[in-house]
C-alpha cells in the first residue's frame, strides 16, 4: 500500500499537478502506512517533499515552497517545540512547585535566565562602549537586551550537558525541568522585550553612545 500511495505521488509529480490537497490526502494515507510499518513516519513527510513540484507552474508559484513557506510558522512555533518537550523525557505526572524549588533545578533555571542574559547583554555592552566590536546595526539597547534574554533558551546543549554531569534518573529529571522553566522564561521574556522595542524604538546603537533611541535613522 506504501509502495503503490508513493507512486501515486510521483505520478502527480509527473503528471505536473499543482494543487495541494491531491498530494495532501495521499501524504496522509502514506504517513499512516509507514508508521503502521514500524518504519519511522518521518520519512513519509520526506517522500511527500521530493514528490511536490519545485518549479513554478503558470501562476509563477512553486508548490513546494509555497508549502514550506506556509509551513515555516508551524512548524517553528508549534510542531518543534511539542517535539522538543515530548522527547526531553520529564514526567507530568507528580510535577509541582516543590521539584522546581529544589537546589539543583533552580540552580538551572536561574543560569539560563539570569546568567545568560547578564553574560551576554554585559559582554556586549561593555565591548560596545570601549570600542572593541562594532553596534548592531539599527538596533536600540532594548533590542539588543531582548537578544540577550532568548539566549537563554536552552535545549538540546544543555539537556546533553546535564545527562554527562548527573547518572541518576532523579537528578535528570531535576536538570530537565531547570532547562525547560529557565528556557519558557528567557523567551517568553525575549519575545515581549523585542516586541515593546520593536514599537517603540527609532534609534539604533552608537559606539559613542550606546542606547540613543532618539536618534534618527
Amino acid at each position: 500500500m506504501a509502495f503503490l500511495t508513493g507512486a501515486g505521488l510521483l505520478a502527480l509529480n509527473f503528471k505536473g499537478v499543482r494543487k495541494a490537497t491531491p498530494y495532501v490526502l495521499l501524504g496522509i494515507i502514506l504517513w499512516i502506512c509507514v508508521l503502521k510499518s514500524g518504519v519511522h513516519a518521518t520519512l513519509a513527510g520526506v517522500a511527500i517533499d521530493f514528490a511536490m513540484p519545485l518549479q513554478a507552474g503558470p501562476d509563477g508559484k512553486s508548490l513546494a515552497k509555497s508549502a514550506e513557506h506556509g509551513l515555516h510558522g508551524w512548524v517553528a512555533w508549534l510542531v518543534m517545540p511539542l517535539f522538543a518537550f515530548a522527547n526531553a523525557g520529564v514526567p507530568l505526572e507528580g510535577l509541582s512547585i516543590e521539584l522546581l524549588m529544589q537546589p539543583l533545578s533552580l540552580a538551572i533555571m536561574l543560569g539560563l535566565f539570569i546568567g545568560k542574559q547578564i553574560g551576554v547583554f554585559g559582554f556586549a555592552y561593555a565591548a560596545i562602549k570601549l570600542k572593541m566590536a562594532d553596534p548592531p546595526l539599527g538596533a536600540s539597547t532594548m533590542q539588543l537586551y531582548g537578544v540577550s534574554l532568548l539566549a537563554g533558551i536552552g535545549f538540546t546543549m544543555s539537556l546533553f550537558i546535564g545527562a554527562l554531569a548527573y547518572v541518576d534518573p532523579e537528578h535528570q529529571t531535576l536538570v530537565r525541568i531547570g532547562v525547560i522553566s529557565g528556557s519558557i522564561l528567557s523567551g517568553v521574556l525575549g519575545a515581549m522585550v523585542l516586541a515593546f522595542a520593536g514599537r517603540s524604538s527609532t534609534g539604533k546603537i552608537s559606539p559613542e553612545g550606546i542606547g540613543d533611541e532618539g536618534a534618527s535613522r
